[in-house]
C-alpha cells in the first residue's frame, strides 16, 4: 500500500494509537458490547433472512389469492429521485416506523434511534448515494434509494458511546418528503 493515493481507510489500522479509555460500564453495557460482533454478524444476519423468507411466502401466497397476480408483477410506486441542493421533511416518527420491518430497517437501512431526533424537520439533501465503502469488509457495494443529508451526522452510539469521526446517516427515500419550490 505505498504510495497510494484516495481513500485512507485501509490504513485506519494503523492511523490508531491505542483504545479510546472511556468510564467504567455497567456490566449489562459490557455484555452488549462483547456480543455486538457475533450477534450482528451471524445470528441477527440468520433471523432476518428466515423473516424475510417467511414473510415473502406469506406475502406472495396472499396477494395470489386476493389478485390471481404474482408479487413479481406488482410495481411499487415510483417517486421522484431526490437530488442534491434539495428540500426535504424528514417524516414523522409515526410514518417511518409504519415502513419499518421489527428490524427496524427499510429495505436493509437502519432507522437508528438518534435520527428520531430529525423527524418532522426540514433539511437539505447533500447527495443521492450510488455506492459506499463497507468497512466491514472493505468492499465499494452499490445502493439505490440511500441519501445523506448536509450536517445531520452521527455521534455514537448507545452501545459503544461517543464517536467523533462524523459519519453521515443513511436516510431511505421513502423516510423523506421532497418540499416543492
Amino acid at each position: 500500500m505505498e504510495n497510494m493515493t484516495g481513500c485512507q481507510l485501509p490504513n485506519i489500522p494503523n492511523l490508531a494509537v491505542g483504545l479510546a479509555q472511556v468510564e467504567a460500564q455497567p456490566l449489562f453495557i459490557r455484555l452488549k458490547r462483547s456480543l455486538a460482533g457475533p450477534w450482528n454478524y451471524y445470528v441477527k444476519r440468520w433471523i432476518k433472512q428466515v423473516y424475510r423468507i417467511y414473510t415473502h411466502r406469506t406475502r406472495q401466497s396472499a396477494l395470489d389469492r386476493q389478485s390471481g397476480q404474482s408479487a413479481e408483477t406488482v410495481k411499487p410506486d415510483q417517486t421522484e429521485r431526490l437530488t442534491a441542493g434539495d428540500r426535504v421533511r424528514v417524516r414523522s416518527w409515526e410514518e417511518i416506523q409504519a415502513l419499518l420491518d421489527p428490524f427496524k430497517e427499510t429495505r436493509g437501512c437502519a432507522f437508528l434511534e438518534d435520527m428520531r431526533e430529525y423527524c418532522g424537520t426540514q433539511q437539505r439533501v447533500l447527495k443521492s448515494m450510488e455506492r459506499f465503502l463497507d468497512e466491514r469488509d472493505y468492499k465499494v457495494k452499490k445502493v439505490n434509494g440511500v441519501i445523506l443529508l448536509e450536517n445531520v451526522i452521527c455521534n455514537g452510539t448507545p452501545a459503544f458511546g461517543k464517536c467523533d469521526r462524523s459519519c453521515f446517516l443513511f436516510w431511505r427515500e421513502e423516510w423523506l418528503e421532497k418540499i416543492p419550490g
